[in-house]
C-alpha cells in the first residue's frame, strides 16, 4: 500500500471560497432512512463523526425544507431544520466542513411557488442557525426542481414551463431566495441534467447543464455539484458520449462531480482539471475513512446495497470497519 511517492490529487489541499479543504474526497448526500419519526437520533451523530476528517467536505442527507415537504417513499427521512431541531452538526462541526441539503417532492400549483421559494429560503436560513457551514440546494434526481428542468416531466402550461428558459426559472428563483437570505458563499446546488430519475429526463441534457451554469455565474454561489451523464438511472453506470467538460468550463465557481468514481478516475478528474472536488457515496459509505484508504492506496471495504435503506441504526451504517490503527 503506497502512494507511489508522490502525493494523490485527490489528497491535494483546495480553498473553496472561505473554506480550507485539507483534501479534495466529499461525502456525497445519501438517503439513508436512519431518522426515526424524522427526527436524527444519536446513531447519526456516529456515521457522520466516522466520516469527518480535518478540512474534510461533508455534504449531509436531504433535508425536507417544510412539515409538508416530506415525500411518502421517505418515512425515515430528516424533518426540517429549525430552532428546536438542530440535527446533528454541532456535534461534527469541530472536524470538517458541513453543508445541508434541502429538497421537497411535491408538485407545485402556480400560486404556491412563492410559498415554497420562501420555504427554501427560511430552510436555509435554520441550517445556518443551526451551525452547518452552507446549504446544498437539491435540483437533482427527480426531486421538485428537477421535476420543473426536464422537458420530458415539465408538462407545465404556465410561465414555468415550455422554453429551457422557463423550465429553469424556478431553480433560479430558489438560487436567489437562499443567495440572498445566507450569502453566495454558503450555497452550492445538485444537478444531475442527464440523468432520468423518476422519469425525470432532458431531451438535450447538455444544453440544459450549460443553461444552468451560465446562469449560476451571475450569483457567484460557492459550488456546483454535479451527477456524471453516466449515472442516468439510480445506482448503474453506463456509457455514453456525453461528459461534463463543458460544463466545468462554463461554471466559475468550485465544480464538484459524482457517480461512480473510484480513485483511480478521481485521481485523474482533479490532475486534469475536470473537477476540483469528487463527491463519493457508496465507497465513502462503506468506508468511513475512504480519504485515508485513498491516501495509502489501501484496500477498499464492500458495500452492501441490501442494507442501504434499511432502519437499522447500526447494520450497513456504523458497522463498517476502519483500517487498523498502526496502518
Amino acid at each position: 500500500m503506497s502512494n507511489g511517492g508522490g502525493t494523490a490529487p485527490l489528497l491535494t489541499p483546495y480553498r473553496m471560497g472561505r473554506f480550507d479543504l485539507s483534501h479534495r474526497v466529499v461525502l456525497a448526500p445519501l438517503t439513508r432512512e436512519r431518522s426515526f419519526g424524522n427526527v436524527p437520533q444519536p446513531h447519526a451523530i456516529l456515521y457522520y463523526q466516522q466520516r469527518a476528517s480535518k478540512g474534510g467536505l461533508l455534504i449531509a442527507e436531504a433535508t425536507g425544507i417544510s412539515d409538508t415537504a416530506q415525500g411518502s417513499f421517505q418515512p425515515n427521512g430528516q424533518a426540517p431544520i429549525s430552532s428546536t431541531n438542530k440535527s446533528i452538526k454541532p456535534v461534527v462541526r469541530a472536524n470538517g466542513i458541513d453543508v445541508a441539503t434541502f429538497s421537497t417532492p411535491r408538485r407545485l400549483e402556480t400560486d404556491e411557488i412563492p410559498l415554497v421559494v420562501n420555504d427554501f429560503r427560511v430552510a436555509a436560513r435554520n441550517a445556518i442557525e443551526a451551525g452547518f457551514d452552507g446549504v446544498e440546494i437539491h435540483g437533482a434526481h427527480g426531486y421538485l426542481i428537477d421535476q420543473f428542468l426536464k422537458d420530458q416531466v415539465n408538462d407545465r402550461t404556465d410561465k414555468y414551463g415550455g422554453s429551457l428558459e422557463n423550465r429553469c426559472q424556478f431553480a433560479l428563483e430558489v438560487v436567489q431566495a437562499v443567495v440572498d437570505e445566507i450569502g453566495a458563499d454558503k450555497v452550492g446546488i445538485r444537478l444531475s441534467p442527464f440523468a432520468s430519475y423518476s422519469e425525470s429526463s432532458d431531451s438535450n441534457p447538455e444544453a440544459l447543464g450549460l443553461y444552468m451554469a451560465n446562469a449560476l455565474n451571475k450569483f457567484g454561489i460557492l459550488y456546483c455539484h454535479m451527477v456524471e451523464p453516466r449515472m442516468v438511472k439510480l445506482g448503474e453506470k453506463f456509457e455514453t458520449p456525453y461528459s461534463l467538460r463543458p460544463i466545468r468550463d462554463a461554471f466559475n465557481g468550485t465544480f464538484i462531480v459524482a457517480g461512480g468514481y473510484n480513485r483511480e478516475d478521481g485521481n485523474k478528474a482533479v490532475s486534469t482539471g475536470y473537477a476540483d472536488l469528487v463527491a463519493y457515496g457508496r465507497l465513502f459509505l462503506s468506508n468511513p475513512d475512504l480519504p485515508r484508504r485513498f491516501e495509502i492506496d489501501a484496500p477498499l471495504n464492500e458495500y452492501n446495497r441490501e442494507t442501504f435503506y434499511i432502519s437499522d441504526p447500526v447494520i450497513g451504517y456504523t458497522d463498517y470497519p476502519f483500517l487498523p490503527s498502526d496502518v
